[in-house]
């Protein structure tokens, strides 16, 4: 079974303009998460897509692949499912390029059930949610079934405490892995109505019938959507005694 890690990346994020090649200790942001993804062991391939020459370049520069893609994708999903218009893989793996502390064993256990269960079309991970993350919108939790399939995914914290929990509050990890066919009919599916209302293209997998398999792994401390965030990761960097 072929598999192909592809790490969606773009110069033009609304709240961080070129994020994917700010420093982090002496590499581009979008290296570490390369880097992460090939020591994960788990793909064929690892591969940057990214509309931009610029982010090619600097991939190219540190000895990784990378491909031009579109510039009018709204997902991360839009871009990888271009890519698999043009390289063949039975199962693609979606690494976000925002992650620099993504752990390689965490992209390991959301493929893993892909390569158990031929009847799984798609899967993902979650990690324990912290209290104080219970309200922050920003923070996607997941609810599952007995089988560990997706019931949910919700920016609200789930389920709604009525009653006393009787298990921890599940933080969705945002990796995701696909095989072909599902990943292919994605673009083609107008953005659903729950998709819509929490901005979170997985549930447009759902409301077409595609369930997600959940495995626990670890979240990562931090993912960069603000300049202001950066340090914070070079510190945290600095404590796993990372370097240039």
């Amino acid at each position: 079974m072929r598999c192909l890690i592809v790490i969606p990346a773009r110069m033009g994020a609304t709240r961080f303009p070129g994020k994917p090649l700010v420093d982090l200790l002496g590499k581009p942001m979008v290296q570490w998460v390369y880097e992460a993804a090939k020591r994960s062991g788990v793909g064929d391939q690892v591969l940057v897509a990214t509309p931009d020459q610029e982010i090619v370049d600097v991939v190219e520069g540190f000895g990784g692949e990378a491909i031009l893609t579109r510039h009018d994708h709204v997902t991360g999903t839009d871009r990888i499912a271009e890519v698999a218009e043009k390289i063949q893989a039975d199962v693609y793996v979606n690494v976000q390029g925002d992650e620099p502390l993504i752990l390689p064993e965490s992209i390991a256990a959301c493929t893993n059930p892909m390569f158990e269960r031929p009847d799984v079309q798609m899967a993902s991970i979650y990690s324990e949610c912290p209290e104080d993350e219970f309200d922050i919108d920003a923070v996607v939790k997941v609810v599952t079934d007995l089988e560990g399939f997706a019931l949910y995914f919700s920016r609200h914290a789930i389920p709604y405490a009525r009653n006393a929990r009787v298990q921890p509050v599940k933080k969705h990890v945002g990796l995701y892995a696909y095989r072909r066919g599902p990943l292919q009919q994605f673009s083609g599916w107008p953005m659903s109505a729950l998709e819509t209302a929490e901005g979170l293209e997985q549930l447009r997998f759902m409301e077409h019938g595609i369930r997600i398999s959940m495995s626990p792994g670890s979240g990562t401390e931090l993912a960069i959507d603000l300049p202001e965030q950066v340090e914070t990761v070079r510190a945290l960097l600095r404590a796993r005694g990372s370097g240039s």
